[in-house]
């Protein structure tokens, strides 16, 4: 149950949403947008999260599309995750997404929802990364498109009631070969000790990283050493990890000591699968 109570609204345009958000937040409502809403009403009934206005986006027509247009995959923020799976317009956000969460969440959670979010595994994020996707963004300060490495990659960096409206995916990099793996503690569903997303390009493998640090995160100097062909694999992949750009992870889930032995040897099983594959 929330302890608190807060106004509903509805907004049916882009446009709406951003104005119902500066006029909420004028009046120190600490407003939130809402699509799947799992992490709202979770962190809320924790006493983690208030808010006095929630501004639903779930009825903007242009947050919903999921289609190709010309050579780029749009997919709207407020696209659930069992959309995507079930489409097979993008078999790697697919994969990853079938165990980000059980059926019902996967029914509830969006993909803006999970991009954007303060859970800090994101792994939806990861295949956008790998493709270099671009983010449509609306916010108080107008409308914007821009790199996803610059706004997602590692902590989220959205300006105050910036909504990500659409996702778009070059076509060619959406049937390319690849690999997703989740390790976790116990079960299939739960966060991540290590979460690799990768992709073979014709210049070489592209890997973006989830729950081995605080920051779901892709980077070109691990990739780098990965991809050095002139050393034995496994001396690139301890290169890769000595060059990793964020603290290893210790919680109740694993100590760092253990990330890292899930990590290199899930980097050398996801290195073998996909070098040997041909694009």
């Amino acid at each position: 149950m929330i302890s608190f109570d807060f106004e509903y609204y509805k907004p049916a345009s882009v446009g709406d949403a951003v104005r119902l958000f500066q006029q909420a937040d004028m009046q120190g409502k600490q407003p939130h947008y809402y699509s799947g809403g799992t992490e709202i009403i979770s962190l809320a009934r924790l006493d983690h999260l208030y808010t006095g206005a929630v501004i639903d986006i779930k009825a903007i027509p242009e947050m919903n599309v999921m289609q190709f247009q010309g050579d780029r995959l749009i997919i709207g923020g407020a696209v659930t995750l069992s959309a995507v799976s079930d489409s097979g317009v993008f078999p790697l956000l697919g994969e990853t997404i079938l165990d980000l969460a059980d059926f019902t969440n996967r029914n509830k959670i969006t993909v803006g929802g999970n991009l954007c979010g303060r859970f800090v595994f994101r792994e939806a994020l990861l295949p956008f990364l790998l493709a270099d996707s671009e983010v449509a963004l609306a916010g108080p300060g107008g409308f914007r498109r821009v790199s996803i490495h610059e706004i997602l990659n590692g902590e989220p960096r959205l300006g105050r009631g910036e909504l990500l409206v659409q996702i778009a995916t070059d076509r060619r990099y959406v049937h390319l070969p690849f690999v997703t793996v989740k390790r976790t503690k116990l079960e299939k569903i739960d966060y991540p000790i290590v979460r690799i997303a990768a992709l073979k390009t014709p210049s070489g493998i592209r890997a973006a990283f989830s729950g081995v640090s605080r920051i779901p995160f892709r980077s070109l100097q691990v990739e780098g050493a990965l991809n050095d062909r002139a050393l034995p694999l496994a001396q690139r992949v301890e290169n890769a990890i000595r060059l990793w750009p964020a603290p290893i992870t210790q919680d109740m889930f694993a100590s760092s000591q253990y990330r890292v032995f899930v990590l290199r040897n899930t980097l050398l099983d996801v290195m073998t699968a996909l070098e040997g594959v041909n694009v």
